[in-house]
Parts: C-alpha cells; structure tokens; sequence
C-alpha cells in the first residue's frame, strides 16, 4: 500500500485519487486512514481542500467542493 507519510509533497489530483483509493479498499473511515498512516486528518483535509477538495463521511471520500 502506498503510504502517505509525506502526502503534503504530492499534487491534490493525485492524493486525492490514492486517498480515496485506500478509502474505498482498505479503511472504514477517514479517522482509520489517518490512524494507520500516522497523519492528522485535520493536515490531509486542509491540504486537499486547497486544491477544492471537502471529505464526505457519509461517501467516506473527498469530492469536489
């Protein structure tokens, strides 16, 4: 699985799709994710909301704003 360690140096297209990816295949929710990678969910949502991204929970994936 790819991690997301250093997901701040990656462009909002391609995190998005690799985070909604392991969303979709391998987590519950975006609290596990971030757990499992050791993230701040609060940092990955503000990263991907600059590029127009907002987390849905009820999706459990980032869509466009």
């Amino acid at each position: 699985m790819f991690s997301l360690s250093r997901f701040s140096a990656l462009p909002g297209a391609m995190l998005v799709s690799l985070v909604n990816t392991q969303l979709r295949d391998h987590f519950a929710d975006l609290a596990d994710l971030c757990r499992y990678h050791d993230i701040q969910a609060s940092e990955l949502e503000a990263k991907l909301a600059e590029d127009g991204f907002v987390y849905q929970a009820e999706l459990r994936q980032f869509r466009e704003a």
